[in-house]
Formats: C-alpha cells, structure tokens, sequence
C-alpha cells in the first residue's frame, strides 16, 4: 500500500445512537484464511491513518481466526481506542452448511459466542455486536434476549441485525 496524501475520512453516527463510525468500513473476513498478518497489519495502519474506524469482522470469518489476527494486531499495530469494533455471532460458515446444520441464535449459543470472540480478540467488550442472521427454529424473544445480556453485562456497547429481512427486522424492532 502506497502512503496516498489525502483528506480524513468522514464520520458518522451509527443510526440513532451517539457512536460515531467511519462511512466506510474495514472488512476482515479473508484475514488468516487469504491475507497473512503482515499484509492485514498494512491494511489495518493505512485504513486508521486514511481516517477509518469501522472495523467489520465476525466469529467465522476464517473459523475464528480473523478475530485472533485483529487480536494480535491490537496488541501491537494499532490503538484499541482508534478503532471501533463490530463482530457478530450465530451465523454458519460455508463449510457447515453443506453439512444441514442450521443456524444456532440460542441465548447460550450466541452468549458463549461472544465470550468466545472477545477472548480472541482479547479485549473486554466489542463496541458492536451484532446478529449474523435470523433464526426460525430459535423463539425471537430468545436471541434477543441475549442482545440484552450483552450489553448489561458491559461485553457489547451496541447491538445490531446483519442480514435480516424487512420483516425480520421490523419482528424484532416490535419485541425490543
């Protein structure tokens, strides 16, 4: 990556909240399955110097592993404080769904989920948590709930949906 003289990247509230994002966001899904450490360090310095905070990941993008990189890169590229989190939980990675298996949105899932990605990242709270997707066979009230958890226990500031319909969405919307 070449150092590209340009203006600071936009922020952004986050919907309605008081977060503040970068407009664009860092997408981690290939780190440690098609981009080395060394390479997700370069793009990770250039992103935060470009202006960027956003940083989008999930518990399988690389089976777990992106998160780690993200991890060792806190420790040692980056400021925890210039970057702003955002990870989710319950969805399948694509090997799994070959195999039938359905998605898991259960409280204990999703709870022992993030457990299990802030211990990769090695951190004590994600800024934001969200939804990797909706669940038919899982009670809404009940990976709801779970979003509920996150936050009164101080694991997640935020919460979010990723990848649910309107309706979906508009379900959930009525139950919080």
């Amino acid at each position: 990556l070449w150092p590209v003289p340009c203006r600071r990247m936009e922020q952004r509230r986050l919907g309605g909240s008081g977060l503040l994002v970068s407009w664009i966001g860092l997408c981690t899904a290939t780190w440690a399955r098609d981009t080395d450490e060394h390479t997700a360090a370069d793009q990770l310095k250039a992103f935060v110097d470009a202006g960027g905070s956003l940083l989008d990941t999930a518990d399988t993008y690389a089976s777990g592993d992106s998160e780690r990189v993200i991890g060792t890169l806190l420790a040692k590229a980056v400021d925890r404080a210039d970057v702003v989190i955002a990870t989710k939980a319950g969805g399948l990675a694509p090997d799994e769904r070959a195999d039938g298996r359905r998605r898991d949105m259960s409280r204990r899932h999703l709870l022992q989920a993030l457990d299990d990605s802030l211990d990769r990242l090695g951190i004590e709270h994600v800024d934001l948590w969200q939804l990797h997707g909706f669940d038919p066979a899982t009670p809404l009230d009940e990976t709801l709930s779970a979003l509920d958890t996150a936050v009164s226990s101080g694991r997640a500031r935020y919460v979010g949906l990723s990848n649910f319909s309107g309706w979906q969405t508009a379900k959930a919307a009525s139950w919080q």
